[in-house]
């Protein structure tokens, strides 16, 4: 399966639905970059870069372009992370003009998620020319946005033109490039979720979606050694499989295929962070760690004889949001609220469907063969509780779920030893 062949046309899928992801342009590989001038038709564009990225291709891009590059704004943070918050949506907007026509980003993640929000927001295009093969939110139609101190997804549209030049991949940071592999690797959690959610909720699931997803994951697991000698037919089948589940979340209109309790986990750990004011790691790798404790999480639900629920208190969860999320928790309170999901009593499906539930469990990869894979690319497994401790992983393994209105296996997890752990 190649991106040519799931974008810019209906797919008639077995699952009854048809599906569709509009980008135009998608090009990956050694030297791809002198391409950009034919792959828009653009006249009044506004670049977007960080000091970082700007370094790394911004004067090449300026010389393809020449003026039809109107106006650029270069987000200058210094040691800080760039966050995709209100102040950069303002940034952004004030150097628009009533000619703009379509946003230009030279970066990852954060970059691609501004560029996404503002440009629909505008009802104008946008592309990105990928600086590092870290997540896999090229191509899908969210923006993962973090407006009053939370972290919101919003949906937009995905990029008319995504262009991801080798050249320039392979130089980005190991840790950037792990990351993007831990991404992929948290796969295994999401997929898992997915059916796991399936079978307890009744959720879709396209069985075209999940193989193609699975496949890729197998796939990158075994680019890892590759990955680490930056191989540049490496980097570039990582950056495909990158842009590939975008491609698939587009498809579906839902970051199911890519997101379940790991990126819970990783959001997690940013919101905490932002909220008191520590540093975090890099998205990808945030889910690769997660991965391997959502891993744990289900040996621990796998290795019961017989489940047994317990309950928690309204006001004891409460007062864990508003020790762990401070001034937001009224917000993560107001979103469970709407979301009903502490008022459902699930125990009885549990019952009915246990050997199912273990079934499905068993499919996931277990912690030490997901902290193999991390190791694979030279993941330092003891840094993770060295930046956040037990403690703040342990409420997040409870806690962390409350951040979305969507099940996973914390909401299993919770249900079976919420009572006892909180």
């Amino acid at each position: 399966m190649k991106l040519s062949d799931i974008i810019n046309r209906d797919l008639v899928c077995a699952c009854g639905r048809t599906h569709r992801c509009d980008i135009k342009s998608v090009r990956v590989g050694q030297g791809v970059l002198a391409e950009l001038p034919a792959l828009t038709d653009a006249k009044s564009i506004l670049l977007v870069s960080d000091q970082n990225t700007d370094a790394l291709c911004a004067d090449r891009v300026r010389t393809l372009l020449g003026d039809r590059i109107a106006t650029h704004q270069l987000f200058r943070t210094g040691k800080e992370l760039l966050v995709p918050d209100e102040a950069a949506v303002k940034a952004v907007e004030a150097q628009m003009t009533d000619k703009t026509d379509f946003i230009l980003g030279i970066g990852s993640g954060v970059i691609n998620d501004i560029c996404k929000y503002v440009s629909y927001q505008h009802k104008i295009t946008c592309g990105i020319i990928a600086t590092a093969p870290s997540m896999d939110g090229f191509a899908s139609s969210g923006a993962a946005m973090i407006f009053d101190g939370m972290k919101v997804t919003f949906t937009t549209h995905a990029p008319d033109l995504i262009l991801g030049d080798t050249d320039i991949l392979r130089t980005a940071p190991a840790d950037m490039i792990a990351a993007g592999y831990a991404d992929i690797i948290g796969k295994y959690s999401a997929l898992n979720d997915w059916k796991l959610s399936q079978l307890i909720n009744g959720e879709y699931l396209c069985p075209f979606v999940y193989d193609l997803v699975l496949d890729k994951t197998n796939e990158v697991r075994n680019l890892a050694p590759a990955l680490v000698r930056r191989e540049p037919a490496a980097i570039a089948t990582l950056t495909e499989i990158l842009i590939m589940i975008g491609v698939c979340l587009t498809l579906l209109s839902t970051t199911r295929p890519g997101s379940g309790s790991e990126h819970h986990l990783s959001h997690y750990f940013e919101i905490t962070g932002l909220i008191l004011d520590q540093p975090y790691f890099l998205h990808g790798t945030d889910v690769g760690y997660s991965t391997v404790v959502t891993a744990g999480m289900r040996e621990r639900i796998r290795a019961m004889k017989a489940p047994e629920f317990h309950t928690v208190p309204a006001e004891k969860r409460l007062a864990a949001y508003r020790r762990i999320y401070r001034h937001c928790a009224s917000e993560v309170a107001a979103l469970q609220e709407q979301a009903g999901r502490y008022n459902k009593d699930t125990t009885p499906v549990y019952a009915e469907k246990w050997q199912e539930v273990v079934a499905i469990l068993n499919e996931c990869p277990t912690a030490k063969e997901i902290e193999q894979m991390l190791l694979d690319v030279h993941f330092d497994m003891s840094a993770f509780e060295r930046m956040y401790g037990k403690e703040r992983i342990a409420d997040g393994m409870l806690w962390g779920k409350d951040l979305k209105d969507r099940y996973s296996v914390l909401w299993l997890y919770f249900d079976l030893f919420g009572g006892l752990d909180a």
